[in-house]
């Protein structure tokens, strides 16, 4: 599936002090789909920055991934899933 601007991520906490906000998406896309490059096509007008925080879940598979914005361009943004340190 693609990015559809009818379900956005939502903002969930605001960046405080120029900090990372956090961000909530729910789609039956698959983390490998989500980190697309330019994936959230209106990410700009969402008011996204680089380096925010996304909770991405997908509604299917009733799986979640913590992933950050790595890179924002022309308003797109595509998102990096992070790996956990032990």
């Amino acid at each position: 599936m693609t990015y559809a601007t009818s379900n956005p991520p939502r903002m969930l906490v605001q960046g405080v002090g120029g900090g990372p906000a956090v961000w909530l998406y729910n789609s039956e896309d698959a983390i490998a789909e989500v980190d697309g490059a330019g994936y959230f096509s209106n990410a700009g007008d969402l008011g996204m920055k680089e380096d925010d925080i996304m909770l991405v879940v997908n509604t299917t598979g009733n799986l979640a991934t913590i992933a950050k914005v790595g890179a924002l361009a022309s308003g797109a943004a595509t998102v990096i899933a992070l790996t956990a340190v032990p």
